[in-house]
């Protein structure tokens, strides 16, 4: 029966998309069967789309209202900007763990609630928009947490105020750029926290 359980998780890791093959050995596989796992998995993916869905939108007013749409165009402005990508590497590596993933996930998502602070005062006419995201994510966090606690996984208590630099930026134009590209590289975060959720819940 082992054997026949490790053998389903190789197939599917060769099946599933590339960056996913090394997850087949994932530790959580002796949890495909439990319920609350599993339920906790599909309500974080439909949480997750939902973010997603709230940042593409913000990004869709970026577009229309600053005429900032497409990437390959502000690569050069880019360089002179201090915007990184939030790094989830462990959610996708040959030594993919649980802990480590799900702890990167809850850092980068509180690196990008910090963030949205620069967008809010981008769009104050979407604040509300920018307001629910970051009570979105903060609950995501908050699942993700206490689901580490009941798997008797270490976790990280943060403090409820981001004490975070926001990044700062030395022209309008820059920041507008600036916050182009938080949520560009906030929706590539998001993309692969789904697919490393999408993938837990098909073990």
């Amino acid at each position: 029966m082992c054997f026949l359980t490790r053998g389903l998780a190789l197939l599917l890791g060769v099946l599933l998309w590339a960056p996913w093959q090394a997850l087949h050995g994932a530790p959580l596989t002796e949890l495909s069967g439990d319920q609350d796992f599993q339920l906790f998995l599909q309500r974080n993916l439909e949480f997750t789309r939902k973010i997603r869905g709230d940042v593409a939108a913000l990004q869709r007013v970026v577009c229309d209202t600053l005429q900032l749409c497409k990437e390959d165009e502000l690569q050069l402005v880019r360089q002179d900007l201090d915007i990184t990508q939030v790094p989830l590497e462990q959610c996708h590596k040959r030594t993919f763990q649980a802990e480590t993933c799900f702890s990167q996930i809850r850092a980068g998502l509180r690196v990008y609630q910090g963030s949205l602070a620069t967008i809010q005062a981008l769009l104050p006419a979407h604040a509300g928009l920018v307001e629910t995201l970051q009570l979105d994510m903060a609950n995501l966090s908050s699942n993700i947490q206490q689901q580490m606690e009941d798997l008797g996984l270490a976790t990280v208590t943060y403090p409820s105020e981001n004490q975070d630099p926001l990044p700062t930026f030395s022209t309008n134009f820059h920041h507008q750029v600036g916050g182009f590209f938080i949520l560009a590289n906030f929706q590539r975060f998001l993309e692969t926290a789904y697919r490393a959720l999408r993938h837990l819940a098909s073990l």
